[in-house]
């Protein structure tokens, strides 16, 4: 992709699982498979579920389909949406 300028790359760290980096697809689906199975016959309390606070509900501000046309049309095609343009 053409860049409008050049950007840093962020940081990333790899995934770990027994104090490994998991760079390679199969350690990957090696540590999602035994730590879903580690947990998997867990009892689950779900009265914690009830400490969780309900959000407000939002409405949708309402708009025609022109106005998200338009929108749609000021938008540039080369780049992700996102406050960075690369989410």
């Amino acid at each position: 992709m053409n860049w409008v300028k050049k950007r840093k790359l962020p940081a990333i760290k790899a995934i770990q699982y027994n104090s490994q980096p998991c760079i390679k697809l199969n350690n990957l689906w090696e540590a999602l498979l035994k730590s879903f199975n580690s947990a998997q016959n867990y009892q689950i309390d779900i009265n914690l579920l009830k400490e969780i606070s309900d959000k407000e509900v939002m409405e949708w501000a309402p708009f025609s389909k022109e106005e998200l046309i338009n929108a749609i049309e000021k938008c540039n095609n080369s780049l992700t949406p996102g406050p960075d343009k690369l989410s």
